[in-house]
């Protein structure tokens, strides 16, 4: 059980910070960044649970689901944060330590295929954006794939003492929020699609920059 009693301590004016082993480090280590990161993540899921809670109050279809989901999401995201904040050690307790398991990583997985069954396949890339809840969903997809690589290369740096599963959990998240946000884009149809060069022979002072009743 966690007990906050006191919200400033004064122990990080030195530019480090604890770890949950309580050892001290600086706050630009790799391991902080990339649990940082993935609480940066949470935060922005927090704001999609928001606007997919606004958006099944209008009555938007599978949005109240998706808020639920997304909430038991952010569960999970405590326990990635939990996991990169405890370096692996070989004789650790697996009763004692909380980790990411495999099982958490194939429910995202469960979820991806539930909800990309309805999707029409794409045939371009997507602009993020839409529905107030995909434009929410997609920045918080983009702020999972940060997470993501830091968490990368974490596991790359220091990769006897980091979980290889807590990557492969933000992995799949990130390809969770990108089916939700073309669900709550009327299931894919509302979604805008990626013109490739589309400005490229656009001129300066076009038709949509000249001030009401300006000649033309």
């Amino acid at each position: 059980m966690v007990k906050l009693n006191k919200i400033y301590t004064k122990t990080g004016d030195d530019g480090t910070t604890g770890l949950g082993t309580g050892e001290r480090v600086p706050k630009t280590d790799l391991r902080v960044t990339a649990y940082g990161e993935v609480d940066e993540a949470n935060a922005a899921i927090g704001l999609a649970v928001n606007a997919a809670r606004a958006a099944a109050d209008a009555g938007t279809p599978h949005a109240a689901d998706i808020a639920d989901l997304l909430r038991r999401t952010q569960h999970d995201l405590f326990d990635v944060g939990a996991d990169l904040c405890i370096p692996i050690k070989p004789d650790e307790d697996p009763e004692m330590t909380l980790r990411v398991t495999e099982a958490q990583v194939e429910t995202l997985e469960a979820e991806i295929d539930r909800f990309n069954a309805h999707l029409e396949p794409l045939t371009s890339f997507i602009l993020p954006g839409g529905s107030p809840l995909s434009a929410a969903l997609h920045l918080a997809r983009t702020v999972t794939r940060r997470a993501e690589r830091s968490t990368v290369a974490l596991l790359r740096s220091q990769p006897a003492t980091t979980s290889g599963t807590a990557t492969q959990y933000l992995n799949r998240l990130s390809d969770l929020l990108f089916v939700l946000g073309r669900v709550a884009n009327d299931e894919g149809r509302a979604d805008v699609l990626w013109v490739p060069g589309a400005n490229r022979g656009a001129k300066p002072g076009g038709p949509e920059s000249e001030q009401p009743g300006t000649p033309s």
